[in-house]
């Protein structure tokens, strides 16, 4: 399963780096691969464990605002592994040409 999520508080100002990072960090030691990128971060892995991963950042982010938006976006695959490279690679194939990194 691969998902793009963003969760971040609107009670914090216009600068929301610091608490989206301790989301981040939590991804990050969750072991399930992922990307993040300007507005969000893909992960991949198992659906149980990407729920599970999604529902633990919301409510660390709940805990330190009085409003939190969440928004998910999920592309679920019977057998697909390794999407979150793969769909690149496959777009640029057909392109014959790299895309650019998001960064």
């Amino acid at each position: 399963m691969l998902a793009h999520v963003a969760i971040f508080p609107t009670d914090k100002g216009a600068s929301v780096s610091a608490h989206v990072a301790e989301i981040v960090k939590m991804i990050a030691d969750s072991g399930l691969d992922y990307r993040v990128t300007s507005m969000g971060t893909q992960i991949e892995g198992d659906a149980e464990a990407v729920f599970d991963l999604i529902k633990r950042c919301h409510l660390a982010m709940r805990a330190v605002s009085q409003r939190v938006y969440t928004t998910i976006a999920i592309d679920d695959r019977e057998g697909a592994t390794g999407r979150l490279s793969g769909k690149i690679k496959s777009l640029e194939a057909r392109l014959g040409r790299s895309l650019p990194d998001e960064a």
